[in-house]
């Protein structure tokens, strides 16, 4: 009999696959009261206004330590970077310290009431993409940290990075406090409403451009629309495209990516000889084995285009350090690019506090969440392994580079746009949550009164007074030299 090999599996350790989980009812067929009331009676457990208190507890870990311990399996070279970006205001330091928020999560009251969480739900991961059928969407865009967990977590991330964003703009409080618990209202309400729909409705629902920036159009100033302009047409040319224009440079008349250390380095400026052949060797079998995990007529598509080259690229804030590649892959021609970007996928913040995720690999975590919460995702979305420079095997995930994807500049954005994007935000992350848990429990759970509204608020005022302390913290650190920064980069 003749051997036969075994096509390795995207989520294995070995060669064999894991063993499929059990199909288990998410509610058990509860009815709609019986859930109702299970909401309700959470409320005795964590009533809705002790979600208003924020203390840090006397055993909080030092803020700087748990951004030394994320840094440390992380590219070395790379980390002043990360302090840079994360210095450049709070809201900087705010959008690269998820590890430090959900540190302090872990001490607030929780519902037990769980769902699908992003797990860095700040308004600057919510922006535009495009879908499969090259429509435009407005969802959330970053999924690293994703994992089930509790509700009020995003909640509570997203309603302070609102409250943080603004102080960085100099909005006064009153305005502030108007435009975190409008948000939060419009979650609470829209929770309602998924809650009253048919189960398979809630997961048809998406928020496309025409639907969300024609409400901002209407509720802006109309020199204010021209951001939301901006930021359409930004995205609807933002592609594949636009990636070989700005990323490439034709050599010997193919393309090849720029070098701009220390942000975008091809892969034969870090490595020669053997050692570039080799890792061009483990990329290739990388993307055969990452294909495993597609759809098969996706598998059909990528197998249509043909590797040219690999390029680190840096990207973010808080995922500075990671390792990030971007693909150059070829189609008919030189004029038929796919650019893919490959991202590293670290064991999530939150799975410290929540548990072990249920993936072996952390890129399936990653893809599974995203297909969990956005509307529609991109067919791309894969994941394997990859035998790093450092010797060591991490997990990744992948997707298309630059595929639509914008969202509006806070640091510009006009004032009286953040109270209508706190619309979007949070509609698009009370869907999220009602697709993967208990709608109806939730929703009685916040009631139609503005309890819970008023708590959020008055946490996320208080919470934005200790981002600003451990930010204050992590200046300490450079000037101490704790820590070295590279600013401007």
């Amino acid at each position: 009999m003749p051997k036969t090999t075994k096509t390795p599996t995207p989520d294995s350790d070995a060669q064999a696959a894991p063993p499929p989980l059990p199909y288990r009812p998410l509610l058990e067929h509860f009815s709609p009261e019986e859930r109702a009331t299970r909401g309700k009676a959470a409320r005795q457990d964590a009533p809705r206004s002790s979600h208003g208190r924020w203390e840090p507890i006397s055993s909080r870990p030092d803020p700087v330590e748990l951004l030394e311990e994320q840094s440390r399996e992380r590219t070395q070279e790379l980390i002043p970077i990360r302090y840079g970006r994360m210095l450049a205001s709070p809201f900087a330091f705010f959008r690269g310290s998820a590890a430090i928020m959900a540190s302090d999560l872990a001490s607030t009251p929780r519902s037990g009431l769980n769902a699908q969480l992003c797990g860095d739900a700040h308004l600057s991961n919510f922006g535009i993409f495009a879908a499969p059928d090259r429509s435009l969407l407005f969802d959330i865009n970053d999924f690293d940290e994703t994992v089930p967990g509790p509700w009020e977590w995003d909640l509570k991330r997203l309603a302070a990075s609102f409250e943080v964003a603004m102080r960085n703009r100099g909005v006064e409080r009153d305005t502030r406090r108007e435009v975190v618990l409008r948000g939060v209202r419009t979650y609470r309400q829209s929770m309602a409403e998924f809650a009253a729909m048919r189960t398979i409705d809630v997961w048809y629902e998406r928020l496309d451009t025409n639907a969300i920036f024609e409400e901002l159009r209407n509720l802006a100033r109309a020199k204010d629309a021209a951001a939301v302009e901006q930021m359409v047409a930004k995205a609807e040319q933002k592609d594949s495209m636009r990636a070989l224009a700005k990323l490439t440079e034709v050599i010997d008349g193919s393309p090849r990516i720029v070098s701009k250390p220390p942000l975008i380095v091809p892969a034969s400026e870090l490595l020669t000889g053997e050692a570039l052949a080799s890792f061009e060797k483990t990329i290739h079998e990388f993307l055969r084995n990452y294909a495993a995990s597609l759809s098969d007529d996706i598998r059909q598509l990528m197998a249509q285009y043909r590797f040219v080259q690999i390029a680190r690229k840096v990207v973010g804030v808080g995922s500075v350090g990671t390792r990030c590649w971007i693909v150059l892959t070829l189609g008919r021609d030189e004029q038929d690019p796919l650019f893919l970007q490959l991202k590293q996928a670290e064991v999530s913040v939150l799975e410290r506090y929540v548990g072990r995720s249920r993936y072996r690999n952390h890129g399936r975590r990653v893809v599974e969440g995203q297909r969990l919460m956005q509307a529609a995702s991109d067919v791309l979305l894969g994941w394997y392994k990859v035998l790093a420079f450092d010797g060591k095997v991490h997990d990744f995930y992948v997707r298309q580079l630059w595929d639509g994807k914008s969202s509006l500049d806070i640091e510009t954005m006009p004032i009286g746009m953040f109270g209508p994007y706190a619309d979007g935000c949070f509609w698009t992350l009370a869907r999220a949550h009602a697709r993967t848990g208990d709608r109806i429990a939730i929703s009685a759970y916040l009631g139609p009164g503005d309890v819970f509204d008023t708590a959020i608020a008055n946490f996320s005022n208080a919470y934005a007074d200790q981002n600003e302390q451990d930010f204050e913290a992590l200046q300490a650190a450079e000037k101490s030299g704790e820590i070295v920064a590279q600013r401007d980069v």
